[in-house]
C-alpha cells in the first residue's frame, strides 16, 4: 500500500520539477512570447463555449418541445448556431407552429429562431 503512493510523490515530483524546467525559458523570454499562446488559447476557448452554448441551447430547446404536451416535439428537428435556432420538420398547425416558435426564442441565449423550414399540414 505504501509502494503505490511512494511511486505517485516521486512521479508528481518529477512532473513538476520538469515543467519548472520547461517553463524556465518560456518566462524568461518575457510577456511577447507568452502573449501569443495565450491569445490562441482564449479564441480556442470562446470557440469552445460558443459551441457548448449551442448545443445546450439544441438540448434545452428540444427537451422543451418533448416535455409541452401542445407540441409533437418529436416532428420538430431542432439546430442552433452562433445562439440563432434553426426549427425545421412538419406540425398539425399554425398554432403549434406559432408555439413552437414563441418557446425557442424563450430560452435563454436564443438570439433569434428561424422557422421557415417548420410547416403545417393543414
Amino acid at each position: 500500500m505504501k509502494k503505490p503512493i511512494k511511486h505517485f510523490a516521486v512521479t508528481a515530483m518529477t512532473a513538476t520539477a520538469l515543467s519548472v524546467l520547461l517553463a524556465g525559458p518560456v518566462l524568461a523570454a518575457g510577456t511577447p512570447t507568452v502573449q501569443p499562446v495565450m491569445l490562441a488559447a482564449s479564441e480556442t476557448m470562446d470557440k469552445a463555449e460558443d459551441a457548448v452554448t449551442d448545443t445546450w441551447i439544441t438540448s434545452k430547446v428540444k427537451s422543451t418541445f418533448l416535455a409541452d404536451s401542445n407540441l409533437s416535439g418529436i416532428d420538430i428537428k431542432v439546430e442552433t448556431n452562433q445562439g440563432v435556432v434553426a426549427l425545421s420538420g412538419v406540425v398539425a398547425s399554425s398554432v403549434e407552429r406559432d408555439l413552437a416558435i414563441a418557446k425557442a426564442g424563450e430560452i435563454k441565449g436564443v438570439k433569434a429562431v428561424a422557422a421557415e423550414a417548420l410547416k403545417t399540414a393543414q
